[in-house]
């Protein structure tokens, strides 16, 4: 019993749970949003709760695989990680990231086929990133970017359609916005990220672009992509008409994690790089968890003024 308990933990450290709260909360803002931004309404409750839950698992299996891809580099940085502690095999890790790719793509194409067909493109680009780019180029973070910048359109797609594949009023603006500003972001949240396993990318060969150009080249190039992508969550609440909560909650946090990367800038060390990373998974889930409230504020005074 206890070794059973064991493996299901260490299947569960695999979804990286600290980066829970954005990971959930990204598709659920994405979905409100679409429907709230489109049709003045909010989705339908168990198409909402499945393509969540989907693009958790789609986003999850994609943690997963590149675990897989990185078991000799995590023995040197992450060793007790499920894989390179050898809680798990590879092979058990491959079919549980294969699972959660199959639950989300059972889901997409339920929902829409347009969601499915962007859902197989991220997983092009982010398999491309784990199993070749980023020990063959400096920039395999431009896969990431492009991979996790196509998820909320996924799930804009799956309750508003492009018109291609299903009959739908084409795409709007905000959801374009969406993606870039996901996709640019992430180009910053994937090189915090590398900034802390430096020590074992260089001691493998990987040419990250912090093991190739150094961390204070790459805290600068960080902190541009998120200026960028703190003006496109303005331009976001501009576009889809949010309200004053949204608003106030994306300029806010968006000063204030500016600051952290300038922090980043005039301390960058491998530690400061990690804590930025969870600091950038933070303001994310509050911006996410800012869309949703914002838009059932607006749905719930909506609702509240009919006659």
């Amino acid at each position: 019993m206890h070794q059973l308990i064991s493996r299901f933990k260490a299947h569960i450290e695999l979804l990286r749970p600290p980066l829970a709260a954005m990971d959930l909360a990204m598709p659920a803002a994405a979905a409100l949003l679409a429907v709230w931004t489109v049709e003045a309404a909010l989705p339908p409750l168990l198409p909402f709760i499945i393509a969540a839950i989907a693009a958790y698992c789609a986003i999850t299996s994609s943690y997963v695989y590149n675990d897989c891809c990185d078991i000799d580099v995590d023995k040197i940085g992450m060793p007790n990680r499920p894989l390179p502690s050898a809680q798990l095999s590879k092979k058990e890790a491959q079919l549980w990231s294969l699972f959660l790719f199959l639950v989300a793509a059972a889901v997409s194409l339920y929902l829409n086929p347009e969601s499915f067909i962007v859902l197989a493109i991220a997983t092009f680009f982010i398999t491309i990133y784990s199993a070749w780019a980023k020990r063959n180029t400096p920039f395999s973070w431009v896969f990431v970017g492009l991979s996790f910048g196509l998820v909320p359109l996924g799930v804009w797609l799956a309750f508003e359609p492009a018109g291609i594949l299903k009959a739908g009023a084409g795409l709007h603006p905000s959801s374009i916005i969406l993606a870039a500003m996901i996709g640019i972001t992430d180009w910053g949240f994937t090189n915090c990220d590398a900034s802390r396993d430096v020590a074992g990318d260089k001691e493998k060969g990987i040419p990250t672009t912090p093991a190739t150009y150094g961390i204070p080249a790459t805290a600068r190039m960080v902190t541009g992509f998120w200026v960028i992508g703190v003006i496109l969550s303005i331009a976001l609440g501009l576009s889809s008409n949010l309200g004053w909560l949204y608003m106030a909650v994306a300029a806010i946090s968006g000063g204030w994690l500016l600051q952290q990367n300038l922090d980043f800038v005039r301390h960058p060390t491998a530690e400061r790089g990690e804590k930025l990373f969870y600091q950038s998974a933070n303001y994310r889930a509050v911006l996410f968890a800012a869309i949703i409230a914002d838009t059932l504020l607006q749905a719930g005074l909506s609702i509240g003024a009919r006659p």
